[in-house]
């Protein structure tokens, strides 16, 4: 499962990497006298509404995927993780007032939430980013809280805090990396919730907004063709379950593999 989740997200993040040389086309550019046309040679995922290369803005989406995963998930884990350990490790008022405003957070479901805040402040990709990485850290801070509530009772941790170690120390070099595992297999779970919760915002057109290609606005397009032009909403819909699917066998195979180690 590990084997197969890395070789779809390779096979993906090269795909929008070389996307260009893959396919000849510009992904704005319009043909609208082949509006619609089905998948063929010269145009293997076909073409959409406006008579735009379909193939041409799957791999541009990708790019746009690939951008709203990495730096949600990379702004959450370190601010989750941080907020995690401190809370984790100081307890009391500390410890009570970053839990409640993580039970806040987690009493809204994370999507609604999302919608919430990107209606008030503007469809863009910008305030996606900010929406996603508010409801993203959160899990990160109570998996990390968890994890450091259990090792700073080791024997090694309250050892450098007799040994006068500073609490920036302690917290860096002993506390911190034993919840890194674990945050790592969140970490990929997470890219795949931002790569879903990316596409529901712009499929609603909260998200990034057109000529810019991406795979929920392409879905969105291609409602009013499903019967006359199934091949609009099939290619950018096998991609998005494809490289969610990718992420989760990777999340699934790494926390297996950690489990095995620890046992």
């Amino acid at each position: 499962m590990l084997k197969i989740g890395i070789a779809i997200v390779v096979v993906a993040a090269l795909a929008a990497l070389v996307g260009p040389a893959l396919s000849p086309f510009d992904p704005a550019a319009q043909e609208l006298a082949l509006r619609l046309a089905a998948p063929s040679r010269v145009h293997p995922f076909g073409l959409d509404e406006l008579g735009r290369d379909i193939l041409a803005r799957v791999l541009a989406g990708a790019r746009i995927s690939f951008l709203v995963g990495l730096t949600v998930v990379s702004v959450s884990a370190v601010v989750g993780t941080l907020l995690g350990a401190i809370a984790g490790y100081f307890g009391g008022v500390i410890d009570d007032l970053i839990s409640r405003v993580i039970d806040t957070l987690l009493a809204f479901p994370g999507l609604l939430l999302a919608i919430a805040l990107v209606a008030v402040l503007g469809p863009s990709l910008r305030n996606v980013l900010f929406a996603l990485t508010i409801i993203g850290w959160v899990g990160y801070a109570r998996l990390v809280r968890g994890q450091v509530l259990r090792t700073r009772e080791f024997e090694y941790v309250q050892a450098a805090r007799a040994l006068g170690a500073a609490t920036r120390r302690i917290l860096l070099h002993h506390v911190i990396p034993t919840a890194i595992p674990a945050v790592v297999v969140q970490a990929t779970l997470g890219m795949a919730g931002a790569i879903i919760g990316e596409a529901a915002l712009s499929f609603l057109g909260l998200g990034v907004q057109p000529p810019t290609p991406s795979w929920g606005t392409m879905l969105n397009g291609g409602r009013a063709h499903l019967l006359d032009a199934p091949h609009l909403t099939l290619f950018p819909g096998l991609a998005i379950a494809l490289l969610v699917l990718g992420f989760n066998f990777v999340g699934d195979g790494l926390r297996d593999l950690t489990d095995r180690r620890r046992n």
